[in-house]
């Protein structure tokens, strides 16, 4: 393939490179995957105003996310697993957003620990909690991230109940994978995936492996999480974890008004308006169909992230018009790194600051932080 100039060209040769159970867990929604479809598609309802003869010279995208400056308003969302797509995937990936200028988030299911993201970055980075079941387990992944300097705590608030993921129960997705047939030739037709993962000691979930008691083996720790996610989790333990971190807090999986209202009384410093990519509950809205309402009711008092159906530098700018603050990619980061280690992350990253700016561009602004719903085309 020629140079990528796309996202969707990244993720062509991810799918060539990534064996199918893992690409098929990034590349995929829940149930009949409507929601994950219309993440996609509502983008495109949406029409931009184009304006001409207006000074376009010395363009900026720099803003600010939770405070921190960064080059443009894109952080990397916490993904699962994220060291299957490519080995190390989570330190490269945190190395790539470092250089580049903005912010990476671990999740608490990465294939590379907190320690592991620490030791290869000198900015601090954010980490995503899940609320489970073991308590005493939480408070020591909120320890370990304090201990790593992590800047910022996105707590998930919608995975009480896994979503009917039938690719992944199909595809019979483990990390590290099981040795069936299957599974064998998967790998078998990958062999530059085989390697690298040859090649490194990091194959499961390391935040978890070697940190709860009687985890010791594979099976054990696949019982484990699929036990833990906490169905009870209520606002109170949103109150109970911000009294345990401390610094600042984001709230991740709004979808609806009501919720973003009871989020904004939290205190929370920001929310993130997302559907899980799609994941969960299938039949919800798309992200970028609420974000409007959402922000118009909560963003005098804590920032509004979104997350989910962004593939392109526009519908960076259609969010940052309907009032995000900043946004969240998780496929699109994914797909470079399928393709190409950090360096497919920060291709991933180019791609999409280069469409962003030529945009807002030819929408008649300099400065990113002076986009609003007036660029948008509304008849």
């Amino acid at each position: 393939m020629t140079e990528p100039l796309t996202i969707d060209d990244l993720k062509r040769m991810a799918r060539r490179r990534v064996p199918k159970m893992f690409f098929d867990y990034a590349d995929s929604g829940s149930w009949t995957e409507g929601t994950y479809r219309a993440n996609e598609e509502d983008f495109a309802k949406i029409r931009l105003r184009q304006r001409v003869l207006v000074d376009m010279t010395n363009r900026s995208l720099k803003s600010t996310m939770l405070g921190e400056e960064v080059a443009m308003p894109v952080a990397l969302a916490p993904t699962g697993m994220t060291g299957m797509q490519h080995p190390d995937g989570e330190m490269l990936a945190a190395q790539a957003a470092e250089e580049f200028g903005v912010p990476f988030t671990l999740s608490t299911m990465s294939i590379c620990s907190i320690e592991d993201v620490a030791s290869v970055t000198k900015k601090p980075f954010w980490f995503q909690l899940y609320v489970m079941r073991d308590r005493g387990f939480v408070e020591s992944l909120i320890e370990r991230a304090k201990a790593a300097k992590c800047s910022a705590l996105v707590l998930t608030l919608d995975l009480q109940v896994l979503g009917q993921r039938h690719k992944d129960l199909r595809n019979g997705l483990s990390a590290p994978p099981k040795f069936t047939p299957k599974h064998i030739w998967q790998m078998a037709t990958r062999p530059a995936w085989c390697m690298g993962m040859l090649g490194t000691k990091r194959r499961t979930f390391r935040n978890i492996a070697g940190h709860v008691k009687g985890v010791a083996d594979l099976s054990s720790l696949s019982s484990w999480t699929a036990d833990q996610f906490d169905p009870q989790l209520s606002w109170d333990d949103v109150e109970w974890v911000r009294q345990r971190w401390g610094g600042k807090l984001i709230l991740k999986g709004i979808l609806d008004r009501e919720d973003a209202e009871l989020a904004a009384k939290t205190g929370a410093d920001a929310i993130i308006v997302s559907n899980h990519g799609g994941r969960q509950l299938d039949g919800a809205p798309s992200s970028i169909s609420v974000l409007e309402e959402i922000a118009d009711a909560v963003g005098d008092r804590t920032e509004v992230f979104m997350d989910g159906g962004i593939r392109s530098g526009q519908d960076v700018l259609k969010a940052l018009c309907l009032g995000a603050k900043g946004v969240f990619i998780g496929r699109p980061f994914l797909y470079g790194l399928g393709a190409g280690g950090r360096q497919g992350v920060t291709k991933a990253l180019n791609i999409i600051a280069k469409e962003l700016d030529t945009t807002m561009a030819l929408c008649g602004r300099r400065d990113i932080r002076d986009v609003g719903k007036d660029m948008l085309y509304r008849k």
